[in-house]
């Protein structure tokens, strides 16, 4: 990420951020023509002061106020005012409904885009940082996007038609007035540098402090926490990450009112100038009516306040800057696994499942692809329909990584990987998720309901399909138990779950998606012995027909695979039966000596488990009982 960073930095344009409207034409031209509209009313009142003073209250000659003129022009003022605050209402109305709009886009776009990158990307990311980005930066450049637009143009309407108007009125003290903005637009641009560093920071600082929110008061987190006595150091690193939040919104704080502070300043000594040299003009022979001095001062209002306004509104976009730029480095993070133009698609009723592996060769992405350690060298085998591949090996060896090459959650470095002859980069992403399914040995559930965790793969399926599954998959039993049944919520990542229940709760989704290719990546691993070979009996009259490949540490799960395939150090290096491996004397051996060690192994049979001299035990019986639980703390 950090690595082309300053390439997105570099990269960032307003032009860029204008484009985020160019799909809003129709309300831009609203918002435009309502801002256009109020801005030249705001000028109005203060030329019909001027007339007000000079010919209704003290008209020239030796009488009265003129109060017919009088009432129709304080007539006319309110109803200005009047249409003015119903237009600035519509304004208001609009701009929210244009930003809002705008905001909603931006954050479909960003999710969008996240949805689409690799599993590469998410390995190194922060999710409390990705949660940042979506909500508070793009919440931080709402005032940017919905009223930025409207104040440039209605500041600027308002600018030049009070200076034209203050022209007509007095020239020099046009000139006087014209005379202080310079000062305006050195003091805001100090301010709006400053103020864009430290919003960079403080949105820097709130990433950090919802990464270490999302860790620490997560289930998992608390628990690790609370486990090993780190519940001071947590307080302690919250501590720290809060004070520096604290102390970069302070330092904004000042920032702003600083500038609010020299505004304001000008703002009030400007008209006491004016007061002064109207003052001096007069006494030197030049012809000022009073009404043209307060209709002059009235008007500054309309012009140093739009610009101060303006000034404020670039500041705005300073700090809004910083924010569009973390917006934009992720936008810009270019996807490495991407959908061909025209995909090939593949349904279940399509082929039957075969998968082949040519010479596959893969690394992980570290910095550049040329210094990436390889995962795996030059890795070839097929699998057939109805078969059930297996892989096993010391751990790291890439043995899951095979796996994961199948879904394409990465893409291979060099060779290929075939599904019933066609390069899985060629199908669509569609048809990959529709071949495949993948149980993992990390079991993630929503914190929704058990029937929606199972139905998450397939969201229409029946009450009976979802039953179905949970029976296949040995959890039925166990959701029947809760009050709820298959309405109890699980919680955060399925925590009120036991580790065995929530794997089991994500095989039924996998069974339920129904995939011509099974792909197990230590599927069983959270499961006491009695339990997996309950699944295992489930998954053998479930695998039959489809193709399956299975990662496993304890060996005793793949005995009956039709090929064992033995990894080390990225390599298959044999391959063959569970019976013929043990023959050769070679890693598998080893493997499963250093298991066993005397060699006494369980495998299935009609009634339960059999040993290596042939005896079969049942699961019930108590003597087969004591033997399981002999093996599982070997196994363990």
């Amino acid at each position: 990420m950090k690595a082309h960073d300053e390439a997105d930095r570099t990269s960032f344009s307003w032009r860029r951020v204008w484009g985020l409207f160019a799909v809003h034409r129709r309300r831009v031209v609203v918002v435009l023509s309502t801002v256009f509209v109020g801005a030249i009313l705001g000028v109005i009142n203060p030329l019909l002061i001027q007339q007000v003073f000079d010919r209704a209250l003290f008209p020239p000659g030796d009488g009265g106020p003129d109060v017919a003129l009088l009432v129709t022009l304080t007539a006319v003022m309110l109803v200005v005012t009047v249409v003015s605050g119903l237009l600035g209402i519509a304004q208001t109305v609009a701009t929210n409904r244009l930003g809002q709009r705008v905001l909603r886009d931006l954050r479909d776009r960003v999710y969008s885009h996240l949805q689409s990158l690799s599993l590469s990307f998410f390995a190194t990311a922060r999710t409390g940082d990705l949660q940042s980005r979506i909500a508070n930066d793009v919440g931080g450049v709402q005032t940017a996007v919905s009223s930025t637009l409207s104040s440039i143009l209605s500041n600027a309407v308002t600018f030049v038609a009070a200076v034209v108007v203050m022209v007509a009125l007095s020239v020099p003290l046009t000139l006087i007035a014209l005379a202080t903005v310079p000062l305006f637009v050195v003091a805001t641009r100090k301010v709006g540098q400053r103020r864009r560093t430290l919003t960079g920071a403080s949105q820097a600082a709130v990433a950090d402090m919802n990464v270490l929110t999302q860790e620490t008061l997560s289930v998992s987190g608390f628990t690790l926490a609370r486990l090993f006595g780190r519940q001071r150091r947590e307080i302690e690193r919250f501590a720290r990450a809060n004070r520096e939040l604290s102390d970069v919104a302070a330092r904004q704080q000042v920032i702003g009112q600083a500038f609010f502070t020299v505004v304001g300043t000008f703002l009030g000594a400007t008209p006491v100038i004016v007061y002064l040299v109207a003052g001096l003009l007069i006494d030197g022979g030049t012809a000022i009516t009073a009404g043209t001095i307060v209709a002059f001062t009235t008007l500054q209002t309309r012009l140093f306040f739009p610009v101060a306004r303006m000034l404020e509104t670039f500041v705005e976009l300073q700090s809004s800057q910083a924010m569009f730029e973390r917006i934009f480095e992720y936008l810009d993070v270019e996807a490495d696994i991407t959908e061909r133009p025209d995909p090939v698609v593949l349904t279940r009723g399509d082929g039957d499942g075969r998968l082949t592996f040519t010479n596959v060769s893969f690394a992980y992405p570290s910095g550049t692809q040329d210094d990436a350690p390889a995962a795996l060298e030059d890795v070839s085998f097929a699998a057939k329909p109805g078969q059930l591949i297996a892989f096993v090996g010391p751990s790291g060896a890439g043995k899951s990584t095979i796996l994961s090459l199948v879904p394409r959650l990465y893409d291979v470095t060099e060779g290929c990987i075939e599904i019933d002859g066609v390069d899985v980069r060629d199908l669509s992403f569609t048809s990959l998720a529709d071949l495949i399914g993948l149980v993992t040995q990390e079991s993630y559930l929503f914190a929704d309901t058990l029937r929606a965790n199972i139905a998450y793969s397939r969201p229409d399926a029946s009450d009976a399909d979802i039953e179905k599954a949970a029976r296949a998959a040995a959890i039925h039993d166990r959701i029947m138990e809760f009050d709820d049944g298959y309405d109890t919520v699980v919680g955060e990542r399925g925590f009120r779950l036991s580790g065995g229940e929530r794997q089991r709760i994500t095989i039924a989704r996998v069974l339920l998606h129904d995939p011509r290719i099974l792909v197990l990546d230590e599927a069983t691993s959270a499961l006491d012995s009695a339990s997996e070979r309950r699944i295992q009996q489930a998954l053998g009259e479930l695998l039959s027909g489809r193709t399956t490949l299975a990662v496993a540490h304890r060996l005793s799960t793949i005995q009956a695979a039709d090929v064992i395939h033995v990894i080390e150090a990225g390599r298959i290096v044999e391959s063959g039966t569970h019976d013929g491996l043990l023959a050769q004397d070679g890693a598998y051996r080893a493997l499963y000596h250093e298991q066993f060690g005397d060699g006494q192994i369980e495998t299935r049979c009609a009634d339960g488990v059999v040993y290596n001299d042939g005896r079969c035990a049942p699961y019930t019986d108590s003597s087969g009982s004591a033997r399981i639980r002999h093996l599982h703390r070997a196994h363990a």
